[in-house]
């Protein structure tokens, strides 16, 4: 018999944030949960980093205020998000133009008012920019059922079938995209771009206060002291026990893979596991800083690798120790050889400033940052495998922190269903209904 401190009903390997997000569900709903992190902390390739009064992101994936599970959550009800304001800076034809934030309906014509008295628009002139007011504008209020019916084209293919000139679509959608799905040749399912161009036109970009780790950090407080392990190494898994080489054997009822898709690979031969997209992300320090505020800026000459770049100190001050400036850059892709020198050079030409007196803070590239969604994808991958065997994660529904919450609660609500509980509503709220102990 296994020790009563060794058994859970459903135990989770992985502490990223669709694993916590499961684990939250399912103790809320009364269902007992071990969650097993073989890393030193919790939130897998949302991580931060502090370094000398820095706050630095392994992995900053740009967010929106308008995904729903950033709302449907109740754990994230602390979660304090920074968005770039007043709007986007376009790099475009060797200078920055600025471009309003299209904010739900309405919002989406400012895009036009702010663009108008640029001297020289990278999208073109009036009638150019209202046409693409008038397309963000239709798809902010487009349901997503609609445009999952669509017909599903890579993403590159579809921006040529909008009707928009040549300079709207390589001026500002395409680098747009590009940062949004961290896919720079948009290769992409022209469903999934759509979706995130919803949300960009319902919403605001975003980051969350104190660096992407705080959104882990919250799930994982809003767990039972105890349900998570970190510095736990799985070797192997089924669906009633996990071995771990730390452990031992621990028993569950049920498991659930919230793992990377290659680690969930591992444990589970046969786990189909995507293409990913490289992700380089370099933090600098600067005595002055840009003068941006706290735009996030585009590239959309594609003439260096510095695909989208921010003074996050202005973004979200906490990041930065006060009057010192932390500039954190995104190269997709295969990072240059010698990345400080080329990824200096190239910010010296976006942000028209000299880098030479800035110091390289730290660059973090991932191989597998980001699961490729080439078309046809599936946005609703099964997370149910058989009864007891589960598996979650943002390779199972859209490469975002949007799909990773949601593909989480998918999973809870599977097993929930599987197990015949009743889901609860959220941390100490009493609901969902305990499940009697395994004999």
């Amino acid at each position: 018999m296994l020790s009563s401190a060794h058994h859970a009903d459903v135990v989770i390997i992985g502490a990223g944030i669709a694993g916590l997000s499961a684990a939250h569900r399912l103790t809320s709903a009364g269902v007992s949960v071990s969650v097993l992190e073989a890393g030193p902390r919790v939130g897998g390739r949302m991580t931060t980093t502090a370094s000398d009064g820095f706050l630095l992101d392994h992995l900053g994936p740009l967010l929106s205020t308008a995904y729903p599970e950033l709302r449907l959550t109740p754990a994230l009800e602390g979660l304090a998000l920074r968005p770039f304001a007043p709007g986007l800076l376009v790099h475009s034809e060797g200078r920055p133009y600025r471009i309003g934030d299209a904010r739900g309906a309405r919002g989406a014509f400012k895009v036009a008012r702010a663009l108008a008295s640029s001297p020289r628009p990278p999208m073109g002139g009036p009638i150019d920019q209202a046409r693409l007011s008038a397309a963000l504008n239709r798809l902010a209020a487009t349901p997503a059922s609609r445009i999952l019916a669509r017909p599903e084209l890579t993403a590159l293919a579809a921006l040529s079938q909008r009707g928009l000139p040549s300079r709207t679509v390589n001026g500002f959608l395409r680098p747009l995209l590009s940062a949004l799905l961290s896919d720079p040749d948009l290769t992409t399912s022209s469903r999934c771009a759509d979706l995130a161009l919803r949300d960009y036109a319902r919403g605001r970009l975003c980051v969350p206060a104190g660096g992407s780790g705080r959104l882990p950090e919250l799930l994982a407080a809003s767990l039972p002291p105890g349900t998570v392990r970190t510095g736990v190494r799985v070797t192997a898994a089924d669906i009633t026990s996990v071995r771990t080489e730390e452990h031992g054997e621990l028993g569950c009822r049920s498991l659930l893979l919230a793992t990377g898709a290659g680690a969930a690979a591992r444990l589970l031969p046969g786990l189909r596991v995507p293409a990913f997209h490289p992700v380089t992300v370099v933090h600098h320090t600067a005595p002055v800083p840009p003068q941006t505020g706290a735009s996030l800026l585009l590239n959309a000459d594609r003439s260096g690798p510095v695909a989208h770049t921010a003074v996050m100190s202005e973004v979200d001050p906490a990041r930065a120790p006060r009057g010192v400036a932390l500039i954190t850059s995104t190269v997709l892709g295969t990072p240059p050889p010698d990345l400080d020198r080329a990824v200096r050079a190239h910010l010296a030409v976006l942000y028209g400033a000299p880098t030479d007196d800035w110091e390289l803070l730290a660059a973090h590239h991932d191989p597998e940052a980001v699961p490729a969604m080439p078309a046809p994808h599936d946005l609703r991958r099964p997370v149910r495998l058989l009864a007891g065997l589960y598996v979650c994660g943002d390779h199972r529904d859209t490469s975002t922190v949007q799909g990773a919450l949601f593909s989480g609660r998918r999973a809870a609500e599977a097993i929930l269903s599987d197990l015949g509980a009743r889901p609860g509503h959220g941390k100490g709220d009493g609901g969902g209904e305990a499940l009697p102990e395994a004999a």
